[in-house]
């Protein structure tokens, strides 16, 4: 697999182009969709090495999202720094370790949830770089004593975190450690989670592969992917992806019974900007 590492010189002459400075004149009037539909329209005439010095560009930029998608449109040359940025680090170590939960989970499921953006917010109100349900947000908020919490703090960095992994925290609780169960309650809810597991112990990636809801589906296997190619990026121990993945427990007869829709905390989360394919 051939990887490629792009110039500082190719990177000063990729942000000449007509077209970058087009984005960058709607990225200073704040016009971040139009921004986005012209990279998108950008990165189609390119090759790969030049994707690759566009990813880099983007990255310097600090607009994520948009070095996410140009390395990830590479077929033949890849950079996976890139492709996996780590944008964040200090407020994310912190919290994974307060929280004793895996780094390269948290760094997984916001790479899905958001792209980096923390000023990310979708058609059902999710906001920052964890994409937290303003309902979810305010009850963990009254459970960690953040006096004076109010919904625009959704987007403040230092909070969105310090929600994001409470929450992941629970559903891992929840769920006695089981990864894939934890993140598909992260995105579903805890009930649909439960509901999903067999009347028999299985595989992981079996319970992974017949979720229902085929939002919650791709969201599980792309997650626990992101984390799997984190962990070395962050200095931790590679798990191979069949441990990571476990063996989800048989689903107790409560557990079958119980047929109720989650409510607004745990409610499902649509969110068509950053469905991903």
């Amino acid at each position: 697999m051939a990887t490629y590492q792009p110039g500082d010189d190719e990177v000063r002459q990729f942000a000449k182009q007509p077209a970058v400075k087009r984005m960058e004149a709607l990225f200073d009037v704040e016009a971040r969709y139009e921004a986005r539909l012209e990279w998108m329209y950008l990165l189609e005439a390119l090759d790969d090495s030049t994707r690759i010095v566009a990813a880099q560009y983007a990255l310097l930029k600090g607009w994520y999202d948009l070095a996410v998608l140009a390395a990830d449109k590479t077929s033949r040359t890849h950079n996976f720094e890139l492709r996996y940025p780590t944008p964040y680090r200090d407020y994310l170590q912190k919290a994974s370790r307060s929280r004793a939960i895996d780094e390269a989970w948290v760094y997984g499921i916001i790479r899905q949830e958001s792209r980096f953006m923390h000023y990310a917010k979708s058609s059902v109100g999710a906001g920052g770089l964890m994409q937290v349900m303003p309902a979810t947000a305010k009850w963990i908020a009254k459970k960690l004593g953040l006096n004076g919490y109010h919904d625009g703090m959704l987007h403040d960095i230092d909070t969105n975190v310090n929600l994001g992994t409470y929450y992941m925290r629970y559903t891992l609780d929840t769920f006695n450690g089981q990864e894939v169960m934890a993140t598909a309650a992260y995105n579903a809810g805890p009930s649909r989670a439960r509901r999903w597991a067999a009347n028999a112990p299985l595989e992981g990636a079996i319970y992974a592969e017949t979720i229902p809801f085929s939002e919650t589906r791709n969201y599980v296997k792309k997650v626990l992917a992101n984390a799997h190619m984190y962990a070395p990026r962050l200095g931790l121990p590679m798990l191979t992806l069949k441990k990571r993945l476990g063996t989800i427990p048989a689903r107790s007869t409560a557990d079958a019974r119980e047929c109720h829709d989650d409510n607004q905390h745990f409610r499902a989360r649509v969110n068509p900007w950053f469905k991903q394919d």
